[in-house]
């Protein structure tokens, strides 16, 4: 069933203490003054005996990692923003701008495309965005993708079709959910499911940053729904509402951790761009705050990062961290974790190495994908971009 926007939430979160730090930066994916650099810097989420979700036992992360490209697995994408690994080790790739989904040989780097999804309407920072597969992909055949269309963001599914005759290909497109606000810039996009089998998605505030702490938008949050686009029913702050989280300017990444927390990545503006633990019910403060400010009612980010050196975009957990990819900070960072909180300060790879990086996804075992993102009118690209790439990480 189509789900259009429910009227979402009354619920305030708890509030996470954090330290005072001072800031300077600029905005976005793509401009601001990239001379206003500094390191990134960790944030006090929760000491381990007030977060309940923390798995006993965990062993931390090492301070220190290591993160090696092993192969360039294709060359030549254009604007690719999501990516989604099937069963058998392939990946789907989405294009932004031609509104298109590749399959990508993870063998030979051989790609094949499986057709155009239709009502994409690209522009600026919209158009087709992320795609996922879910759990039960093997029985159902579904990719989900999120796109911007003539008049909103949505979310829509299709079958993927095995013909010998005429080849692999997507069906026509259903609409899972719609309603979520458009704009030039800040349209979120990335989805994925949950261990818990439900859909997620990250919303933007699509450039009026008032969205992001109305109850009755869908700009500007996290929502968490089933594979139909209804409200789960349990687990939400609303039980009629797809709404988990809000107060984000624009949500980019998404990804779970061993204990089945949930982490999300958001550009800032000015001053801080973020990493955050994401609690049903959490108000992550903008455009009141940004940052780290210690201020009753809203979540403080467990890391943050001037906009010059990050702009994330997606994020992975592997090997006991977050990845997460950074698009003016054209480099991939690593934020070691114990339960739900950073044991060390964030440590940088492949600093100006590849370009703007979109998209890490994890491959189940000690290795990354990793895709580039230098043909999205903001880059400068190179001869063999945009490109996947592989990686061995510890």
């Amino acid at each position: 069933m189509v789900r259009s926007p429910s009227l979402p939430l009354r619920a305030a979160a708890a509030s996470l203490t954090g330290l005072a730090l001072l800031a300077s930066g600029c905005s976005s994916d793509g401009g601001g003054n990239p001379s206003d650099r500094t390191s990134a810097t960790v944030g006090r989420s929760a000491a381990p005996s007030e977060d309940p979700s923390r798995t006993p036992g965990a062993s931390p992360a090492p301070a220190k990692g290591s993160a090696k490209v092993v192969e360039t697995v294709a060359t030549g994408l254009k604007s690719p923003w999501g990516l989604a690994p099937l069963p058998d080790g392939d990946l789907l790739v989405s294009s932004r701008d031609e509104g298109t989904i590749l399959r990508v040989d993870a063998d030979s780097g051989e790609t094949t495309e499986l057709g155009t999804v239709p009502g994409v309407d690209p522009g600026g920072e919209g158009g087709l965005l992320g795609i996922a597969v879910p759990p039960d992909f093997a029985e159902n055949r579904y990719v989900y993708a999120y796109f911007t269309s003539a008049s909103d963001n949505r979310i829509v599914r299709m079958l993927y079709e095995e013909d010998k005759e005429e080849g692999n290909q997507l069906g026509a497109p259903s609409t899972v959910f719609r309603g979520i606000p458009k704009g030039t810039i800040h349209n979120g996009g990335r989805i994925a499911f949950g261990p818990d089998r439900m859909l997620y998605a990250g919303t933007g505030d699509s450039g009026d940053e008032s969205l992001a702490q109305d109850r009755d938008s869908l700009g500007g949050k996290i929502l968490r729904m089933t594979p139909d686009g209804e409200p789960p029913g349990h687990g939400n702050p609303e039980a009629d509402s797809v709404v988990y989280s809000w107060g984000h300017r624009n949500v980019q990444g998404l990804a779970w951790d061993a204990g089945k927390r949930l982490w999300a990545a958001e550009f800032g503006q000015n001053t801080w761009d973020e990493l955050n633990l994401i609690r049903p019910g959490g108000n992550y403060g903008w455009p009141e705050v940004e940052g780290e400010a210690g201020e009753k009612g809203f979540v403080d980010p467990v890391a943050q990062w001037k906009p010059a050196d990050a702009s994330p975009s997606g994020i992975a957990v592997a090997n006991g961290s977050v990845w997460m990819a950074g698009l003016r900070g054209e480099r991939l960072w690593r934020i070691p974790l114990r339960g739900g909180e950073a044991v060390a300060d964030p440590q940088a790879f492949l600093e100006g190495e590849y370009g703007r990086l979109r998209t890490v996804v994890s491959d189940g075992g000690d290795g990354l994908w990793l895709v580039t993102s230098e043909t999205d009118s903001r880059g400068t690209p190179g001869e063999d971009d945009d490109r996947i790439l592989r990686l061995e990480v510890r």
